[in-house]
């Protein structure tokens, strides 16, 4: 209803003034030459106020822009031949390009929304948790202090293992295995340390 009232209200100024311009008093604009007195390059607050706030100054670089009555030559030629090529075409054929210029308007959006929910949904895929964390703990836990491992000592590894005590023989099972290999050793003198642990894990079968 807003959008209403203001566009009948403009539309009877606009009535309104096109009369004026019609009476016979009124002298025909088109023989009235605007010509700019004053050009200065520096800021104009009236003439920003005038013009709320879309022109700051009034200078030779604007004056030809604002005060043209006609389009540039090439664009009035332009737009002579667009008149002229749209005088050509039947009406029936305008209306099969208005329909085929449709149909690809149609499809594009099509295109564009499939892209964006497939872009939506290819974002929710890689938001989903791709491991457990439990399981991650565990291994954490395991390599880390000998949770969850046999307290038997490998073949070959020197020391006695307190049968009191599962969990403190697992952790001096491990604390032996580790100094079985140097700090700054190739990953190749890893592996006793690696096949003592899978001999234990091969005793208890499941963990």
């Amino acid at each position: 209803p807003s959008v209403l009232d203001s566009f009948a209200l403009l539309s009877g100024q606009l009535n309104t003034l096109n009369k004026v311009l019609k009476h016979e008093k009124t002298p025909l604009l088109r023989n009235q030459v605007i010509i700019p007195l004053v050009l200065s390059p520096d800021r104009d607050e009236e003439i920003m106020r005038q013009t709320e706030g879309r022109v700051p100054v009034f200078s030779h670089e604007v004056v030809p822009d604002h005060l043209r009555t006609k389009p540039d030559p090439e664009v009035e030629e332009q737009e002579k031949q667009l008149i002229t090529d749209a005088a050509r075409i039947s009406p029936d054929v305008a209306q099969k390009q208005i329909q085929s210029l449709n149909k690809m308007c149609s499809n594009l959006l099509e295109k564009i929304s499939k892209e964006e929910r497939e872009s939506e949904s290819g974002g929710l895929r890689q938001n989903k948790q791709t491991f457990n964390p439990a399981d991650t703990n565990a291994l954490v836990a395991a390599v880390a202090f000998g949770k969850g491992l046999s307290n038997r000592r490998p073949p070959g590894s020197g020391g006695s293992v307190q049968t009191g005590q599962p969990g403190a023989g697992a952790i001096i099972a491990g604390a032996s295995g580790m100094q079985q290999v140097p700090m700054s050793g190739a990953p190749a003198q890893q592996q006793p340390m690696l096949a003592g642990v899978q001999m234990a894990q091969a005793g208890q079968p499941g963990k």
